[in-house]
């Protein structure tokens, strides 16, 4: 399947900007893995207060886009059908590389548990072959009926 076969993320997701850290999927088996890219710019807001002079990609957004790049495979799941992942944890993250301004963030994220309330998945962050972080993370399954 070529990248533009796979759904946009936010047809995938209930987050948007400037909340979706996911740009584009590259492999997707739902219910199973997924690997997306998060083309870092430098015109993030993020980046002018973290750190002046030295901007770097703060490491609990990388988790977060890990954790987006998880939930791409859970609601890409025919079984999720009108439910949303609720990020519920995070174990064992390490970060390994700084992600500055004009990198893109490889996001690699496998579903090693999926049951109808909870799953939890692991994740990999890369930047040209090099792991910037990597995370466990679990997350519970609740109704994707929005609350007006």
């Amino acid at each position: 399947m070529s990248e533009s076969e796979f759904p946009r993320p936010d047809e995938l997701l209930p987050h948007r900007a400037p909340f979706l850290l996911v740009d584009d999927i590259v492999e997707l088996q739902p219910g199973e893995r997924c690997v997306a890219h998060w083309h870092l710019t430098g015109d993030e807001d993020f980046f002018a207060g973290h750190f002046p002079g030295r901007p770097t990609l703060p490491g609990v957004l990388m988790v977060e886009a890990l954790a987006q790049t998880a939930g791409l495979a859970a609601a890409s799941a025919s079984s999720l059908e009108g439910k949303l992942a609720l990020f519920g944890g995070i174990d064992k993250a390490r970060f390994r590389r700084q992600v500055t301004p004009g990198d893109t963030l490889r996001l690699e994220a496998t579903i090693d548990r999926l049951s109808a309330r909870a799953g939890r998945a692991s994740g990999t962050a890369s930047v040209e072959g090099q792991t910037a972080c990597e995370a466990s993370m679990m997350f519970l399954i609740a109704d994707a009926n929005t609350v007006d």
